[in-house]
C-alpha cells in the first residue's frame, strides 16, 4: 500500500514548490522542542546545515519567539557569521510547527572572516569540525539581496498562514521610519533624541538581545536625518547609511573585530544603495541592528557556561519586560526546576532569581540614564510586582536607589 503523505510533508512540498530550484534555498520544519521533522535540503548537506542552525543560535531564537505568544509575523534570524534564516510559525491548534527558510547570505561570505568569528565561539572540537565543513560548502550557499530573500520569506509566510503581509508589515513600530514629507518638520527635543540614541547604541555595545524597547523609543523620538530634497527615497537611504555607521562603530566598541564590522557595514550600505523600495528599506534597518547586536552578544557569551545555561541566560535577557518563571526556563531546558536551579547556580554562581534581578537592574540603568520615565513606570516596564521590590532589587545590584543612580549619572 502506498504510504500516505503527512500534513507536515504536504506543507513542505507546497513551500518547496514556491522557490525556483536554481535558488538552492531550502525549507525546514521543526517541532516546538526544536527537533527537525523534515527538510527539502539534500541528504548530504542536511545534517551539517541543521547542526549549523542549532550551533549558531538559530533554533534558540526561533523557539523563544515561538513560545512568546507574539509570533503572528515571520521572524528574521541572523547569526554571528552573517548566515540568515526566516521562520514562520503555525498556530498550535494546527500542528504548531516552525517552518524555516534558509540558510542564505546577503553578500558573498569570506572564509577568513568566518574562521576568525567561529574561533571565538565556545564549541571546542565540535566548533572546529563545523567551521571546516561550512567553509568547504561556502561556494554552494545561496547569496541573494535582502529584498529578494524578504520576498520569499513573505511568500512562504502568507502561503502557510493565509495572511497578506508585505515587507513593510514586518516591523511597523520599530523600523527606522523616515518622514517622506519635508514640508514642516516637527520640532525635536534634541537632548531627548541624544539620550534615546545613546540607549540604542548601548544595546549594541553590550550585545543586549532584549533591545526592542530602546529601538522603538529611539525611532519614535527621531525620524532620522532631516534631509531636504526632491527624492524621498534618497532621504531614507541617507538616514539608514548614517544609522549603519553609528551601529557598526558601537559594535566595535563592544568588541566586534574591525575586520568583521567594516566589511559587514560596507555590504549593508551597498544593499541599501541597491534597494528601491521604501518598505524594504525600513525593514532592512531592523535587520541590520539585529545582526550587529547578535554578533556582539556571541562575543560576550561566557565560554564556561553549558549550552543549556547559556540558552536560559539568553531567554532571561530577551524577557526583561515579562515575569520570568523558573518553570518556563525548566521547560526550555528540558530539566526539572530543582535540577535546573542547581545547575544554574553551579555554573553562574547566582541563583536564577538573583540573575534575573541583576539583568533587570542593568536594563533599568540604561532606562534611567536615557529617559525621564518615573521609577514607577520603569518598575512596571520591567514587570516587577511592586515599586518597593524594584527599588530594593536595584539597590542590591547597584548599591544605590534608582533615583540616586539617575541623579549621580545626570550630574556627572
Amino acid at each position: 500500500m502506498e504510504r500516505q503523505i503527512t500534513p507536515e510533508e504536504r506543507n513542505l512540498l507546497l513551500l518547496e514548490s514556491l522557490i525556483p530550484p536554481s535558488e538552492k534555498l531550502y525549507v525546514w520544519s521543526y517541532d516546538r522542542q526544536g527537533r527537525l521533522i523534515a527538510s527539502s535540503c539534500p541528504e548530504d548537506e542536511k545534517e551539517l546545515l541543521d547542526r549549523a542552525f542549532h550551533s549558531l543560535g538559530g533554533i534558540e531564537q526561533a523557539l523563544s519567539y515561538a513560545h512568546s505568544g507574539e509570533n503572528e509575523k515571520p521572524l528574521l534570524i541572523g547569526s554571528v557569521i552573517g548566515m540568515q534564516w526566516a521562520a514562520t510559525f503555525e498556530a498550535e491548534k494546527n500542528h504548531g510547527l516552525i517552518f524555516v527558510t534558509g540558510p542564505v547570505f546577503y553578500t558573498q561570505p569570506l572564509e577568513k572572516q568566518i574562521r576568525e568569528t567561529l574561533k571565538s565561539l565556545p564549541f571546542g572540537r565540535e566548533n572546529r569540525i563545523l567551521t571546516n565543513e561550512l567553509c568547504r560548502l561556502l561556494p554552494e550557499f545561496p547569496v541573494m539581496p535582502y529584498a529578494v530573500f524578504i520576498r520569499y520569506m513573505m511568500l512562504i509566510h502568507n502561503t502557510l498562514t493565509g495572511q497578506q503581509l508585505g515587507p513593510e508589515d514586518l516591523f511597523p513600530e520599530t523600523a527606522p521610519g523616515i518622514e517622506l514629507s519635508s514640508d514642516t518638520p516637527k520640532k525635536r527635543d534634541r537632548n531627548k533624541v541624544y539620550l534615546a540614541e545613546q540607549a540604542l547604541l548601548q544595546m549594541v555595545r553590550s550585545g543586549d538581545i532584549s533591545y526592542e524597547g530602546a529601538f522603538r523609543n529611539s525611532m519614535n523620538m527621531s525620524a532620522g536625518v532631516p534631509v531636504k530634497g526632491q527624492d524621498p527615497l534618497r532621504a531614507i537611504k541617507t538616514s539608514i547609511i548614517v544609522f549603519i555607521t553609528l551601529v557598526s562603530r558601537a559594535a566595535m566598541e563592544g568588541g566586534l573585530s574591525p575586520e568583521i564590522a567594516y566589511p559587514l557595514g560596507d555590504s549593508y550600505i551597498q544593499t541599501v544603495e541597491n534597494c528601491n523600495d521604501s518598505g524594504e528599506l525600513s525593514a532592512l534597518g531592523y535587520t541590520i541592528y539585529h545582526d550587529f547586536i547578535y554578533r556582539v552578544h556571541y562575543l560576550h557569551a561566557n565560554p564556561a557556561y553549558s549550552r543549556t545555561i547559556q540558552k536560559c541566560c539568553d531567554y532571561i535577557e530577551m524577557s526583561v519586560g515579562r515575569k520570568i518563571k523558573i518553570a518556563d526556563l525548566a521547560a526550555l531546558a528540558g530539566y526539572s526546576e530543582y535540577y535546573l536551579s542547581e545547575k544554574f547556580k553551579k555554573e553562574t554562581g547566582q541563583s536564577i532569581n538573583t540573575y534575573i534581578r541583576n539583568v533587570k537592574a542593568e536594563r533599568a540603568k540604561v532606562i534611567l540614564r536615557t529617559t525621564d520615565l518615573s521609577v514607577r513606570e520603569i518598575s512596571e516596564r520591567l514587570a516587577f510586582s511592586t515599586v518597593n521590590f524594584f527599588i530594593k532589587s536595584f539597590k542590591d545590584a547597584a548599591g544605590v536607589t534608582p533615583a540616586q543612580y539617575r541623579k549621580r549619572y545626570r550630574n556627572g
